[in-house]
């Protein structure tokens, strides 16, 4: 090789590391992990919660500005039992951070998170009580988020594995889909498709042309669509409709309706099952159904009791475990007639009437 050209090659190599060095150190100064890091943090402890990383995070220039995490955690404050744990993570920005240094995240990537339904389940009941209310916008995210080889557990145990997660923009006014596959803890698929249209109209969160798809195994599909409207607390409507496909007992329609609360009544459910065999009409308050739910995880062990609601189901057959029931009939509300056996009085003692009444006794000789 001649000298010029070796001399040349050496002179761009040079050339090629000193760019790279000074393009990461620029990225380093303009990303300002240390100052995205911070915000990150101040908005969890904003909710009660305390992010932590195993280590600093890392910004990246290529394919697009980045920054790496590592070890993340998220706990409630105070708490033992961390409510995420995950090995890492990257937040995608805007090229425009470059230049203007305005924090805002177009891309979420976590990588095996897991959740602990108990830790969450104890932080959302120590948020101070109050009225929810609408935002004022609609949060905004460009690009998405997307989880992979997430899990559910409470405690030690696995509820669900293999957790895949796609969520694509979200803006106001602009379909947003929302794909997740899960397995449970019998290794049964499982995958919910949603697409919604949100907006914030006069106060309200308007979710417009909703469409659910669920489906577990190759055994059940569910297929809704409808409109849904929230105005703050307990001020939420919705009307949801279409079909439930069960493999072992057929084609059923559903009707979903949700009615919001007023001075003299609660927020209430109301759904409606009709086909081969199994017909339900039910009336549920969702608020009133959660309370008692918990109440058969109390600390103190389980508080049983009748679950709330009202309505009528006819149920051919229930397949449980090891358990089964057939020809099951429900009757639920303050309009149910009780039982003839605890209602009707005890029957009066029969008296003997004079054509059966004995004749006196005759004497011996």
């Amino acid at each position: 090789m001649p000298r010029w050209l070796r001399l040349t090659l050496i002179v761009l190599s040079s050339a090629t590391l000193l760019l790279v060095a000074v393009a990461l150190i620029a990225v380093h100064v303009l990303l300002q992990p240390e100052r995205i890091t911070a915000m990150l943090q101040k908005q969890a402890r904003d909710a009660g919660l305390e992010l932590s990383l195993s280590s600093p995070a890392t910004p990246a220039l290529f394919p697009r500005p980045a920054l790496e995490l590592e070890g993340i955690t998220l706990s409630a404050q105070n708490a033992n039992m961390p409510i995420l744990l995950a090995a890492r993570g990257t937040l995608a920005l805007p090229w425009r951070t470059l230049v203007h240094g305005d924090t805002v995240i177009s891309q979420m990537r976590i990588d095996s998170p897991r959740v602990d339904l108990d830790a969450l389940q104890s932080w959302l009941d120590d948020l101070p009580s109050g009225q929810a209310s609408v935002p004022s916008s609609i949060p905004s995210i460009d690009a998405g988020v997307h989880i992979t080889r997430g899990s559910l557990v409470r405690g030690n145990q696995m509820l669900l594995g293999d957790v895949e997660l796609d969520a694509g923009r979200l803006a106001a006014r602009h379909p947003f889909p929302l794909t997740i596959t899960a397995k449970d803890a019998q290794g049964i698929p499982t995958q919910l498709r949603l697409s919604v249209t949100p907006d914030i109209k006069g106060g309200t969160l308007v979710l417009q042309n909703i469409g659910l798809h669920l489906a577990h195994s190759t055994t059940l599909n569910l297929h809704l669509a409808g409109n849904a409207r929230w105005r703050g607390a307990a001020d939420a409507s919705a009307q949801l409709s279409g079909k439930l496909d069960h493999a072992n007992t057929g084609v059923y329609d559903v009707a979903i309706e949700l009615t919001p609360a007023d001075q003299s009544n609660p927020l209430m459910l109301a759904l409606k099952l009709d086909g081969p065999d199994n017909h339900a009409d039910l009336h549920i308050p969702p608020l009133a159904l959660a309370s008692w739910w918990s109440q058969l995880d109390h600390d103190d062990g389980p508080r049983l009791a009748v679950p709330p609601g009202s309505g009528h189901a006819d149920i051919a057959t229930i397949h449980a475990g090891d358990i089964s029931v057939e020809g099951l009939t429900i009757e639920a509300g303050d309009n149910v007639p009780a039982s003839s056996t605890s209602t009707a009085p005890p029957p009066a003692a029969a008296k003997p009437s004079p054509a059966t009444k004995p004749a006196p006794a005759r004497k011996s000789p």
